[in-house]
């Protein structure tokens, strides 16, 4: 018997649904919302709004991709967390009533366990190489930077994690100084492939353990744009491409130098990357040349799952509809990874 799973995810400012079938992609669509552009970042009660008129049309549009009506669906599976509290209640309150409309269970996600799987999405004619167990997952996005060991789908640890700002809180923060928009990173990205790594030399923490921060990269970061601007006004024009370079190597070495102790510590040499900033072309060298050094079997996302996305979240519920963990109807988004 196929299983046909439909995903939503609504965490932030990405409206998406997917459908698998036996853990197969069907379909994968995403309406990503330009409204934040001109305020420089996301507004939360203008996400919640385009969620609400994008979800119902992503939802059809995904079906009718998959080539399903919604009486094939045997299960739902939504984003519960964390996330924005408005984006969430979007997500959460069309799948609980699609579950009652059509009598199927609901799989309630953790948005970074989504990530962490997404892996495990296969794909059509295409060949499908997925993480053996146990591995290590270095998860890296807008809001969290996080090195997890994961023995099992649903047996994970976190250790290793930021103190303080994200890897990719960095990239955004450090780009709007530099008026190049937002989002920063791919802004940054694009750029640093015409600058000089080694032109500017920033602040690389101290941290115990493997533990991140980057409140200190960017703060250095901020003082060497004001000190230079003070000689020379155009000092940002023209020096751009030369400060992304230098910004994004630099995080690139902070975080493969805290992986490469994690795989030494856990002995574990399967090795992941997930969440948006894995989409970084920097990054994606950076890991792949270290594990060409360490003898890594390295696993890294394809472009269209490294943001947010449906499938991912779908895969997550399809493991749970297999494992028979349902979500109730009276369970209730979490903005806080500490609430789920």
């Amino acid at each position: 018997m196929n299983i046909n799973i439909l995903g939503i995810e609504s965490s932030c400012d990405d409206t998406s649904a997917a459908v698998l079938q036996n853990g197969v992609l069907r379909s994968n669509v995403i309406a990503s919302q330009q409204v934040h552009i001109a305020y420089g970042g996301v507004v939360p009660e203008l996400a919640s709004r385009a969620h609400q008129a994008n979800i119902i049309p992503v939802v059809d549009q995904a079906l009718k991709k998959a080539g399903m009506k919604p009486e094939d669906i045997h299960g739902i599976a939504y984003t519960r967390g964390p996330g924005l509290m408005g984006s969430l209640l979007v997500g959460t309150s069309f799948a609980k009533g699609f579950s009652i409309a059509r009598k199927i269970p609901a799989m309630d996600v953790n948005h970074l366990h989504a990530h962490i799987l997404s892996g495990f999405v296969l794909q059509p004619d295409k060949p499908n190489k997925t993480p053996q167990f146990p591995f290590l997952s270095l998860l890296v996005s807008g809001g969290h930077t996080q090195i997890v060991a994961v023995r099992d789908y649903f047996e994970y640890e976190i250790i290793g994690e930021t103190i303080d700002d994200a890897a990719g809180e960095a990239f955004d923060k450090c780009a709007k100084v530099m008026g190049l928009g937002y989002p920063g990173g791919p802004a940054i990205d694009r750029l640093s492939k015409e600058g000089n790594p080694d032109a500017f030399a920033l602040s690389k923490p101290h941290i115990q353990g493997l533990d991140f921060s980057f409140s200190g990269l960017k703060t250095s970061f901020l003082y060497l744009v004001r000190d230079q601007l003070t000689e020379n006004p155009r000092f940002i024009e023209e020096n751009t491409a030369d400060l992304c370079a230098s910004l994004q190597t630099t995080i690139c070495e902070i975080l493969m130098d805290k992986l490469v102790k994690a795989s030494k510590q856990t002995g574990i040499r399967e090795i992941c990357l997930g969440g948006g900033v894995s989409a970084n072309s920097g990054l994606r060298n950076f890991a792949a040349e270290t594990a060409k050094k360490q003898r890594w079997n390295l696993h890294l996302p394809e472009l269209s799952f490294t943001t947010d996305n449906a499938a991912m979240v779908a895969i997550v519920g399809y493991y749970k509809y297999l494992r028979g963990e349902f979500a109730s109807l009276d369970m209730t988004p979490a903005a806080r990874i500490s609430a789920l």
